[in-house]
């Protein structure tokens, strides 16, 4: 078995702390360690160091390999981001030449898991099934009507080993929809945790990217190579961007399935995703959330987020924003920060390079 974290995400909603050389994978959102660091330490006893492979932004290359410079995992470099079925195509080809046979566990390095244990059952439960040749994903169990993620539909009808089969992978929906689908009770979150074996995901590639996987087969004998990074490059220039789920999960001729599970998961998206997890014991009494040097009167339900050398103050704000780094402030509307990359893309528009 290998481990695939992929750690390439660029992280524009959480500007301004999260920047192109620092995406929020490479910071402490929670906790006292960068985010792909605790993703390797939830990890680390399933598989020895060696079997676990980091899928980093070429920018990103150093600071992995500066975090992780004790530790046997591999790192391998993207030219460019091509979103997660490129990444993933990649990840499968070059743990297929290491002679892996038996199943990949793939995820995000930036999402944060409550219940660390639960988790790693889940992650296993799902390499007994994948070993048999299907692909498996973990489905979150919802526990709000939320509009921010994808959902999975599993069948009604459970398998024996209390597994469901996948009927059909649902877009992000309305907030109706989203209660529906809450009550029901047939609808997990859609969390982007894939299991399957390197033959399986490399064999659904060849079917539904056929051009990507033609240029992987030939960029093989040039794994650990010098030319390496230069055919890569090549061939990422010829690639679309697309999701493994759009690419290959939603199309996929073998079977899929769900491993329904309860960790206290969440994608940490967005400042207000953040707000979510921190509110259950940081919070104090009236709903405010407060991280740094930071001073609060008569507000409500608000986030003042302090990472400058200024001292943070705000006076009677409701449902409120506040991020100070060093050279920007923030100032949103909490639940609104999933449109904190509008401002990214503004910046770029005007040329203020220096703050991206």
């Amino acid at each position: 078995m290998h481990i695939v974290i992929m750690a390439g995400g660029s992280g524009t909603r959480f500007w301004p702390v999260s920047r192109e050389l620092r995406p929020k994978q490479f910071l402490n959102i929670i906790g006292d360690k960068p985010m792909v660091v605790a993703t390797y330490e939830r990890i680390r006893s399933l598989v020895a160091d060696e079997r676990i492979l980091l899928v980093v932004g070429e920018q990103h290359r150093k600071e992995t390999e500066r975090l992780f410079a004790d530790r046997a995992v591999r790192v391998l470099a993207e030219p460019k981001g091509r979103n997660t079925a490129p990444c993933i195509g990649l990840a499968a080809k070059y743990i297929d030449r290491l002679g892996e046979k038996g199943p990949i566990i793939i995820l995000p390095a930036d999402h944060h898991i409550g219940d660390s244990e639960v988790f790693r059952k889940a992650l296993l439960q799902a390499t007994r099934i994948a070993a048999d040749g299907g692909i498996v994903t973990l489905g979150i169990v919802p526990t709000r009507p939320e509009t921010g993620y994808g959902y999975i539909r599993r069948y009604s009808q459970p398998e024996a080993d209390g597994t469901y089969r996948v009927l059909k992978f649902v877009e992000k929906p309305n907030l109706e929809t989203a209660r529906d689908y809450l009550l029901n009770g047939d609808y997990y979150w859609n969390a982007g945790i894939f299991v399957a074996t390197p033959q399986a995901l490399l064999e659904e590639f060849e079917e539904r990217m056929p051009q990507f996987a033609r240029g992987l087969e030939q960029l093989q004998p040039s794994f650990d190579r010098p030319e390496f990074e230069t055919k890569l490059a090549t061939l990422y220039d010829s690639t679309e961007g697309i999701s493994f789920d759009y690419a290959i999960m939603e199309k996929a001729t073998r079977p899929v399935y769900v491993v329904p599970c309860d960790c206290g998961w969440s994608d940490v998206g967005s400042w207000f995703s953040l707000y979510e997890v921190r509110i259950f014991d940081q919070q104090d009494g009236l709903g405010n959330v407060t991280e740094g040097s930071t001073l609060q009167i008569d507000c409500r339900e608000s986030f003042l987020v302090s990472r400058g050398k200024r001292v943070l103050t705000a006076l009677g704000l409701t449902n409120i924003l506040v991020v100070d780094t060093d050279d920007a402030i923030l100032v949103a509307d909490l639940k609104r920060s999933q449109e904190v990359k509008k401002i990214v893309d503004s910046l770029k528009e005007s040329g203020s390079i220096d703050l991206l």
